[in-house]
């Protein structure tokens, strides 16, 4: 039997709650109690050495980096998420980490987020059980899968200190889905709150959340941990069911735990049943108190590096692949092709985003290299094409033109897409378009005109008008270390591909229903658009995309026929009809007509899917099971999921937008439809642009309140908000960071993420990430002073509380090793 929280004194229990370092949670010599190590790690292990830091700037151990979540999940495929979790684990276990903070399972609720490369989709059903995958294959390492943020967690822009504001039913249906369905399905031992408020109390003291539905509803006994400088109010924290608040806010979180027992804001089941969770999960994952901290072996580089080829090869998605001069079409490159290759990322590859989940790759390929050393084709020359920063440099694309037009290249591979400092966590991207250096450069390059093909590179969805008169484009996401020799497979045609697009790609940006009130810059984040989010709004309101959600072409056709349904589920008949073996992913659609619903619901949504292999000619049936989340919804009067009775129409195709099979199916459920018609406003058919406030007040249940700090400055107003305040020394502080923050991206072309994530943190999280030498009463009788205009008390504050504290400190170390 491992330790027992009970045979602890209150203090060791108290301080089991918070991290002693970046990474480690406390070590209690006395009751021989060693840290585990917890570690980003969604796409590959970042294991610091040293001090460390959670934003990706410091050095790290050599891992593989496998694809993002957002590439991964054009797969379909929760065996290749498994697969990838399980190569995870390993390397974990080799590195010494037993928590790997991942997967990202938020929604993309706007392509502008900028952390939608760490997450899998704007689906619940697709992002849960591709999660749960993922975490299968972690645990099966004995390491801890860390599923995150829970919850309604969208926007980088004022993370720590924004209040998601949004109706219950939406909250369930969409936003927590993916989680409840990763916990049920594979149980993670470990789960991370989100930065956010939501409706007004922080995720990580959120008893709705926390104790209501994640441990009441779903059941969880593992671990929650907070985001790093994530944690509010420990004592709230302990008592809502959240177990462990990191990085290492140092003993004044003891001490308030202490205090809130002896008051009788905090039981004292509460903090034993907390430490209890920190102490199974240290027993789960390193039974024997003993750790591995080395690195990895040659073996393991190479057979990791294979897997993420493999895995970026099925996540790959084929755009468009129009007929050449001869009617064939363009890919597979033909053999005896004559090749330029164009564009800074054929030569030095993007293949991950920025932030806490950037890895010290173990090796990297690159698209140049990769075609140069095919056999079949020869590279006739590459180019640059364009700064990749987006900087305007017309020589460059004036150098690429002439290669175009050489007599020696038959067909230009131009590889174009976002640049690191578009896509990263602690800022949003201002704009779904690529940068116009490299637009402009493709326009020279058509005037050559020879068949381009498009190798695109980037997190998640960009606007594509200029894709109009190119002849082929395979979107490789950002696919890991390995994705290069992954696309050169798929142009080569010794891999067909199969990915399908996990997202919905809007004609333009102003397409997006959340297009004009996010990012809220505001405290409040009001989700106005309800459950319509991706391909749901597009669906229900008409408005044309460019790329549907679950879009993939292939090599190879398929034919869908013969759909049938029975009270367990639909079942339909898939035939390859080409002479190229290939994948596709066959996905079952659920409706109801507004007109017979008295439930506000999208006109289809996904609920079932199957990737299925296929030799030429090959035909397979195909089974849709129904299951408890196939037609329920959640009603907000009774608080509890229901099931309308009545026809359903249930769609299976290719992609949202291409449903060639349709069945009506009569359901029996819990409740009668009891049509209202006209009761939802202008949210009847998705008329997102026409809400009022009348509309959205009615989907809240109440009218949203505005927070006024009433000019004096909280402990949980963003440092950046200090521009506003009458103090100069306060008004300097913030002009100092920001111009940092841009002299650094200036300089280097990547934003300054310390800078960022500390404009954007609120003063409460400086008591939380300095080791202890900072505690919550030295913000709240000190550094608050400043903006508030008393900066010589504030000083006289600090001095004496600093003293203090350490004083403090000193004596509940003593106390917790007596």
């Amino acid at each position: 039997m491992g330790l027992r929280a009970q045979d602890l004194t209150l203090i060791q229990r108290a301080a089991l709650l918070s991290g002693q370092s970046e990474w480690e949670t406390r070590r209690i010599v006395k009751a021989g109690i060693e840290p585990i190590v917890l570690s980003d790690g969604p796409n590959g292990i970042r294991r610091q050495t040293g001090s460390g830091d959670h934003l990706g700037l410091g050095a790290s151990k050599p891992a593989t980096c496998f694809p993002t979540a957002g590439t991964v999940a054009n797969s379909w495929d929760p065996k290749e998420t498994e697969k990838m979790g399980k190569a995870l684990g390993e390397e974990a276990r080799t590195l010494g980490v037993q928590v790997l903070l991942g997967p990202g399972i938020n929604m993309k609720r706007n392509p502008l987020c900028g952390r939608n490369f760490e997450y899998y989709s704007e689906d619940p059903q697709l992002a849960g059980y591709l999660a749960a995958g993922f975490i299968r294959g972690i645990q099966s390492q004995g390491v801890s899968s860390c599923p995150k943020h829970f919850a309604v967690n969208s926007q980088e822009l004022r993370r720590q200190a924004s209040n998601s504001v949004i109706d219950e039913r939406t909250m369930r249906e969409i936003y927590m889905t993916a989680f409840e369905i990763a916990v049920k399905a594979a149980r993670p031992w470990t789960l991370m709150t989100s930065y956010n408020m939501v409706n007004g109390v922080y995720a990580h003291e959120n008893k709705h959340l926390l104790a209501d539905i994640l441990r009441g509803e779903w059941g969880y006994t593992g671990m929650v941990v907070s985001d790093w400088g994530g944690s509010n109010n420990i004592a709230a924290s302990a008592a809502a069911g959240a177990s462990l608040e990191m990085p290492a806010a140092g003993l004044a979180s003891v001490r308030e735990i202490m205090q809130a027992v002896e008051s009788g804001e905090l039981s004292e089941k509460d903090v034993t049943e907390r430490a209890q969770e920190v102490l199974d999960l240290i027993g789960r994952t390193q039974p024997s108190g003993q750790r591995k901290d080395g690195f990895l072996t040659d073996r393991q580089i190479a057979e990791h590096h294979r897997i993420a080829r493999e895995i970026a090869e099925k996540s790959i998605v084929l755009l468009k692949n129009e007929p050449g001069k001869d009617g064939v079409p363009v890919l597979p490159i033909r053999w005896g092709a004559r090749l330029a290759v164009i564009g800074d990322m054929a030569q030095t590859a993007r293949y991950q985003g920025s932030g806490s989940s950037k890895v010290n790759a173990a090796r990297v390929d690159n698209l140049l290299d990769e075609l140069s050393r095919r056999e079949g084709i020869t590279v006739s020359g590459y180019a640059q094409g364009y700064d990749r920063q987006g900087a305007s440099h017309p020589e460059l694309a004036a150098e690429a033109a002439a290669l175009a037009r050489r007599k020696d290249v038959d067909e230009l591979i131009v590889c174009m897409g976002l640049d690191e400092r578009s896509e990263s966590e602690g800022l949003d991207r201002s704009t779904m378009q690529i940068p116009r250096a490299q637009v402009s450069m493709l326009e020279e390059l058509k005037k050559a005109g020879k068949p381009i093909i498009i190798v695109l590179v980037s997190g998640s969805s960009v606007e594509t008008d200029w894709l109009e008169g190119t002849q082929a484009a395979v979107y490789i996401g950002l696919s890991g270390q390995a994705g290069a020799c992954a696309a050169a497979n798929i142009l080569m045609g010794d891999v067909n591909p199969s990915g399908h697009l996990a997202e919905t790609w809007p004609l333009r940006y102003e397409d997006v229903p959340s297009a004009g009130n996010f990012p809220s810059a505001e405290r409040d984040s009001v989700y106005r658009e309800g459950p319509f989010i991706g391909y749901r709004y597009y669906s229900t309101a008409g408005i044309p995309v460019r790329y549907p959600f679950g879009y993939g072409l292939s090599y190879s056709t398929f034919e869908y026929n013969a759909i049938r349904a029975d009270d367990d589920g639909v079942s339909v008949t898939v035939r390859n009809t080409s002479q190229v073996a290939g994948d596709t992913v066959a996905q079952m659609y659920v409706g109801r007509s507004q007109d017979t619903s008295g439930v506000l619901r999208a006109v289809r949504e996904l609920k079932g899917f199957r990737r299925v292999h296929l030799e030429p000619g090959e035909s397979k049936d195909i089974r849709f099971s129904f299951d408890g989340y196939t037609f329920r919804h959640f009603d907000t009067q009774t608080g509890s999921w229901q099931v309308e009775s009545g026809a359903w129409d249930v769609w299976v195709g290719t992609d949202a937008d291409t449903l060639p099979l349709h069945i009506t199916h009569v359901v029996r459920g819990t409740v009668d439809p009891g049509v209202l018609p006209g009761q939802f406003g202008h949210y009847r058919g998705a008329d997102i642009r026409h809400l009022t406030d009348g509309d959205v007040a009615y989907l809240l249940g109440h009218r949203q309140k505005k927070y006024d700090n009433h000019g004096v400055f909280q402990a949980e107003d963003i440092i950046s908000s200090w521009s506003r305040s009458r103090s100069w020394v306060a008004r300097m502080i913030v002009r100092i960071l920001e111009r940092r923050a841009a002299a650094v991206l200036r300089k280097t072309g990547s934003p300054d993420l310390n800078m960022l994530f500390t404009l954007n943190m609120p003063a409460r999280a400086i008591a939380k990430m300095t080791h202890g030498m900072v505690s919550p009463q030295m913000v709240r009788e000190g550094i608050l002073d400043i903006p508030n205009k008393h900066f010589w008390r504030g000083i006289g504050h600090l001095v004496s509380g600093y003293a203090g504290n350490q004083i403090k400190n000193k004596q509940t170390h003593k106390e917790i090793e007596e």
